[in-house]
C-alpha cells in the first residue's frame, strides 16, 4: 500500500513538473518562477496551475491559450460561462465528478463537453454511447472543473453560473496568505521586548523572548518571503556578495523603530533571517545587574579585559557599558572593531572610532594590524577569532594599551585556556607570559530567566588577574584555579556563587540555577539546598 502511495506522489510531482516545463517552452512563465510555485506548493499543498495565478506568474487566458495550443482543441473559461439546467441534467452529478467532464452546450446533435483531459477517447466515447450523440470536446483547467463540480451541489435552480463558480474557486483555492510586512514584525518584535526575531522559511515568524522561542499565530514564511525580507534589508552590493558567500552580517535601522543586528543566511535552500534589537540607549550598571567594581576596572588605562560567555547572554552589552564608561570619564582615542557595529557611541569626553568588518577593514586582523598608527588609548575588539588577533592584542596590551575584548568559552579559565591552545606549542610558553602580564580580569556571564517570567538577570563570574592568578597563568596551571578557589575569593568568583545569591534573593529558582552552574555540587553548597539524586 506504501509503495503504491510512493508511486502515486512520484507520478503526480512529474505530472507538475511537466507541466511547468511545457510553459517553460511556451515562455508563459521563467524556471524562476516555476521553482517559487513548486516552493509555494510544498507549503500550501493544491494545484500547481491554480498557484501560478494566484502568484500572478500568469493569467487565466494565457493559461487557456496554452491549454488549446498543447491539445489543439478549443478552451472554455467556466469562469465566464453560464450552463442551463437543461444541459447540466444530461448527465448525472456523480458521473461528472467520476470523469471529471461537463456538458457545456448542446446544439444540432453535438454535446460540447468540457475536459480535463481532450485527449481521453475512452471517455469521448463512452459517453457519446451514453448521450446518443457526438461529443465535441473543449479543454478546461482541473482546478475549474473541480471547482463547478462542486458548485452544483449548492446550485438551487440547477443551473450553474460562472461567476458562482469563480467565487467558489477563489474560496475553495489554497490561500497563500501575503507575509507580515517586515516593518510589522519588527514593531511586534520590540513590543514584545524579544531578544530576535526570526524568519525561517517553514515556520511562522518566530520570537524569542526571555530565551523562549514564541511562534507568531500566522502562516507559515515560504523561500520566496524570506527572499524577499533580505533583499529589503541588503544593498543590492550587500545581496551580491551573500549570493556569494551564504551569508551576511549587518546593521539595519528603521525610522521610529530602531536598530538591529542582523544575521542573514542560507539553510536547506532557502534563506534565513535573525535581527536583534539595539537598545536606544546604554542601559546602567544597576540594570544591567552588573557590580560596581566593573566602573573601576574599565578605568584601567592599560591591560587585557576578557569577557566571556555564549551566544545571546549579553557580552556585546557589558562591552558596549564599559566603552561608554570610558567614553563618560576619560579624555582618550578609543577605536573599536565590530561585527557588525550595534551601539553607535557619541563622542563625549573620548573620541570613538568605530570600524565595521567587512564595510571598514576586511577583517578584526587586517584592521588590527594597523591600529597601533592610530593613536589608540583603548582598543576594543567585538570577538576575538584568531591566534594572529590575539597576538596584535596581546602585544598591545604590554604596550600602554587598554585592549577589551569578548570571546566565546564556557567560563572564565576557560578563556585563557583557549587562547594559550590556539598557538603551537613552541609558542605557548611566551603567550601564557603575555597573558600573565597583561590581563587584569576576565569575566564570565550568563542571562538567567527570573522567577517571575519578566525577563532576564544577569549572573557573573570574576578571575581577577592578582599575583596568586597571574602566577598560576605563567606555570601552566589554569586548571588549579577552579579546583583551588572553587568557594570563591577575593581575586576570583565562580558563577556557581553569584547563581546562589540570586536564588537566595528569591530572583531566580533553584532549576535555572542548576541549568547555569559550572558545578551542581558547589551551587546546592553555595545556595544551602539539599542536592537531589536526579542533579
Amino acid at each position: 500500500m506504501n509503495k503504491k502511495l510512493q508511486s502515486n506522489n512520484t507520478q503526480k510531482i512529474s505530472k507538475r513538473l511537466r507541466f511547468g516545463e511545457k510553459l517553460i517552452e511556451q515562455g508563459l512563465i521563467t524556471p524562476k518562477q516555476l521553482e517559487q510555485a513548486l516552493q509555494r506548493h510544498v507549503q500550501v499543498g493544491g494545484r500547481i496551475g491554480s498557484i501560478l495565478l494566484e502568484m500572478g506568474f500568469i493569467s487565466i487566458e494565457n493559461l487557456l491559450s496554452f491549454l488549446e495550443n498543447q491539445f489543439n482543441v478549443p478552451s472554455v473559461n467556466l469562469f465566464k460561462t453560464d450552463i442551463s439546467q437543461d444541459v447540466l441534467a444530461m448527465l448525472p452529478w456523480e458521473k461528472m465528478d467520476i470523469l471529471k467532464v461537463i456538458p457545456v452546450d448542446i446544439k444540432n446533435h453535438v454535446v460540447t463537453l468540457a475536459m480535463e483531459n481532450p485527449n481521453d477517447f475512452m471517455t469521448i466515447e463512452e459517453l457519446e454511447f451514453f448521450f446518443g450523440k457526438k461529443i465535441k470536446p473543449v479543454v478546461v483547467p482541473e482546478f475549474m472543473i473541480e471547482s463547478a463540480i462542486h458548485c452544483l451541489l449548492s446550485s438551487p435552480d440547477g443551473n450553474l453560473k460562472g461567476k458562482d463558480v469563480a467565487n467558489l474557486a477563489e474560496a475553495d483555492r489554497p490561500k497563500i496568505k501575503t507575509a507580515l510586512p517586515l516593518i510589522s514584525l519588527l514593531k511586534q518584535s520590540i513590543k514584545l521586548r524579544a531578544n530576535d526575531l526570526l524568519l525561517v522559511a517553514g515556520v511562522p515568524p518566530s520570537f524569542k523572548v526571555f530565551n523562549q522561542l514564541k511562534r507568531l499565530s500566522a502562516w507559515p514564511l515560504t523561500p520566496v518571503d524570506t527572499e524577499k525580507y533580505a533583499k529589503k534589508l541588503m544593498t543590492e552590493e550587500q545581496w551580491k556578495e551573500f549570493s556569494r558567500k551564504n551569508d551576511m552580517d549587518l546593521s539595519v535601522a528603521f525610522s521610529k523603530i530602531g536598530r538591529f543586528r542582523t544575521n542573514i543566511f542560507r539553510q536547506r535552500n532557502s534563506i534565513s533571517i535573525v535581527m536583534r534589537p539595539i537598545p536606544d540607549r546604554m542601559p546602567t550598571l544597576k540594570e544591567l545587574n552588573l557590580p560596581g567594581w566593573i566602573k573601576d576596572i574599565s578605568l584601567k588605562t592599560q591591560g587585557l579585559i576578557l569577557i566571556a560567555g555564549p551566544t545571546g547572554h549579553g557580552k556585546s552589552t557589558t562591552l558596549y557599558c564599559m566603552i561608554d564608561i570610558i567614553n563618560t570619564h576619560r579624555k582618550c582615542n578609543i577605536i573599536t572593531f565590530e561585527d557588525p557595529i550595534e551601539y553607535m557611541h557619541r563622542h563625549k569626553k573620548s573620541n570613538v572610532s568605530q570600524r565595521e568588518v567587512g564595510r571598514d577593514t576586511s577583517s578584526f586582523h587586517e584592521g588590527l594590524k594597523y591600529v597601533l598608527r592610530q593613536s589608540p588609548d583603548v582598543i576594543v575588539i567585538g570577538e576575538m577569532r584568531d591566534k594572529e588577533s590575539f597576538k596584535i592584542a596581546l602585544s598591545a596590551a604590554t604596550t600602554g594599551h587598554l585592549v577589551i575584548s569578548t570571546v566565546h568559552a564556557n567560563n572564565s579559565t576557560a578563556v585563557i585556556e583557549r587562547v594559550i591552545n590556539m598557538f603551537d606549542p613552541h609558542e605557548q610558553a611566551t603567550i601564557r607570559t603575555m597573558i600573565a602580564d597583561s590581563l587584569i580580569i576576565c569575566v564570565s556571564q550568563r542571562l538567567v530567566d527570573l522567577k517571575d517570567g519578566s525577563g532576564r538577570i544577569l549572573a557573573i563570574e570574576k578571575m581577577l588577574a592578582s599575583n596568586r592568578i597571574k602566577q598560576l597563568i605563567r606555570d601552566d596551571n589554569v586548571h588549579k584555579i577552579r579546583t583551588q578557589m572553587q568557594t570563591g575569593s577575593q581575586d576570583y568568583s565562580p558563577i556557581d556563587a553569584s547563581l546562589a545569591q540570586l536564588y537566595r534573593k528569591g530572583l531566580i529558582d533553584f532549576e535555572s540555577g542548576m541549568n547555569f552552574a559550572d558545578d551542581p555540587k558547589h551551587f546546592s553548597k553555595f545556595t544551602g539546598t539539599r542536592l537531589v539524586n536526579d542533579y
